[in-house]
């Protein structure tokens, strides 16, 4: 059955991801299925979303409340959605 992963990122230690994690819930993410880190968009690697496209399988859906917070540039997202659509998933973002 396919699941709902949520992948949620702020900059830095000091910021809060309540706001996103709280998105993301209403979106339908169970609290198993968050990914979250506190680190720099601008870090090719990223342990927790390379973690959440290594679980993804076919029909999975990865929800971000916000653009920005999965990708460090348009190249940087368009390959994140590559390897999603690779792996048979999709990616959802839940902007206001």
């Amino acid at each position: 059955m396919a699941d709902i992963l949520g992948y949620a990122r702020v900059s830095t230690e000091g910021q809060n991801l309540d706001r996103q994690i709280d998105a993301l819930m209403v979106a339908g993410v169970s609290r198993k299925h968050l990914y979250c880190e506190k680190m720099t968009g601008t870090k090719a690697d990223r342990p927790e979303l390379n973690r959440l496209i290594n679980d993804l399988e076919t029909g999975d859906t990865v929800i971000i409340a916000d653009l920005t917070r999965i990708s460090r540039s348009t190249k940087d997202l368009l390959e994140i959605v590559d390897k999603i659509k690779n792996k048979g998933a999709y990616i959802k973002c839940d902007e206001p």
